[in-house]
């Protein structure tokens, strides 16, 4: 099998492994670890999120990662923002010789990382975030590091992607099912229609200032519209 055959096998092994995971944690977990396995020279990997407006980093394959991401929202500056932020896609030959982030570089140095690739992780929909590597050895990324990981990323975006689909999916089936048997309550026990029940809850959620589906867990629970005590 040459080269290319076991590149392709590999992938098409990952991507079901990807697409295998329960939720979406689960499946950045495994994107941070399969991508160490697969791609020359990689030694650490972090995955930085694009959440309600910021980013976030939320799978790591070590506490230096962590640790280099704290340093970079501490000081406004560093590739893996970038990447995330601008939609670069970058690499760090040396980091002793980068003047591209002055402040970052040098607690990067401390941190023991000598190179850095990284790659902006979206869809044709959605900017996801950014997939980081991190190698103890300067000039550890050659061309073909660069392409694999570049294939790499667009299949761990849509693995994201469809991980994140089916939980907002199952949020929404069972949030229905909440208001639909909170509804049947409501319709019983205070004599009115099915329209009129839902009003209510709407009215509750709006007094109390929580969420529809928060006042048709109460009224599941205690069988009666939100009071207060």
């Amino acid at each position: 099998m040459d080269d290319v055959d076991t590149l392709a096998s590999s992938l098409a092994h990952v991507s079901r492994d990807l697409l295998a995971q329960s939720s979406a944690q689960a499946t950045l977990n495994k994107i941070v670890e399969h991508t160490v396995e697969l791609i020359d020279g990689c030694d650490d990997c972090g995955l930085l999120l694009m959440r309600a407006g910021g980013v976030e980093s939320p799978a790591q394959t070590s506490d230096r990662v962590r640790k280099s991401d704290q340093a970079q929202a501490e000081l406004g500056e560093g590739p893996c923002f970038d990447a995330a932020r601008e939609g670069t896609t970058y690499r760090v030959d040396d980091m002793a010789a980068e003047d591209r982030w002055p402040r970052y570089a040098p607690r990067a140095r401390e941190l023991g990382i000598a190179s850095m690739m990284g790659f902006q992780l979206f869809t044709s929909e959605d900017t996801l975030g950014a997939l980081n590597l991190y190698s103890n050895r300067a000039n550890a990324f050659t061309e073909r590091s660069r392409q694999v990981g570049w294939i790499f990323a667009s299949h761990a975006a849509m693995a994201l992607s469809t991980a994140r689909m089916g939980e907002q999916l199952e949020t929404t089936v069972e949030t229905r099912r909440d208001i639909g048997e909170a509804m049947g309550i409501v319709t019983e026990q205070y004599r009115t229609t099915h329209e009129d029940a839902f009003g209510l809850l709407q009215k509750s959620a709006q007094d109390y200032a929580i969420t529809v589906r928060e006042a048709a867990r109460i009224v599941t629970r205690t069988g009666e519209l939100p009071r207060r005590d």
